[in-house]
């Protein structure tokens, strides 16, 4: 039972270090780029709204690729329920951007 506590004990300690850990020195200037990565693929999805389905479905992948980043970022840079809030997002956006290439794009 002693042995069963202590490996509980060991395993919310190393827990705990795990998310005390420290944020990178770049956070700061990755936030700012990703805020502004994220401006930036605003239009160019709006722009590709009335595109042929071609300029479409790569923008949608790019969008893909960047909201992979983004949420890269947002793990690392962020804790608590901010960083909890804004992967979720990610996660969401990035089920239903896969949903939109994989029904308008076929998958490509």
């Amino acid at each position: 039972m002693r042995f069963a506590l202590a490996l509980v004990a060991v395993a919310l300690l190393a827990g705990q270090a795990a998310a005390q850990q420290p944020r990178p020195a770049t956070c700061s200037r990755d936030l700012f780029q990703n805020e502004a990565g994220f401006r930036l693929q605003q239009t160019r999805l709006a722009a590709a709204a009335n595109a042929d389905q071609a300029t479409q479905c790569r923008t949608y992948r790019e969008h893909v690729a960047y909201l992979q980043k983004s949420r890269g970022i947002f793990a690392t840079c962020q804790s608590g329920a901010q960083r909890e809030r804004s992967v979720g997002e990610m996660d969401s956006e990035l089920v239903n951007y896969r949903a939109l290439i994989a029904n308008r794009c076929g998958g490509r």
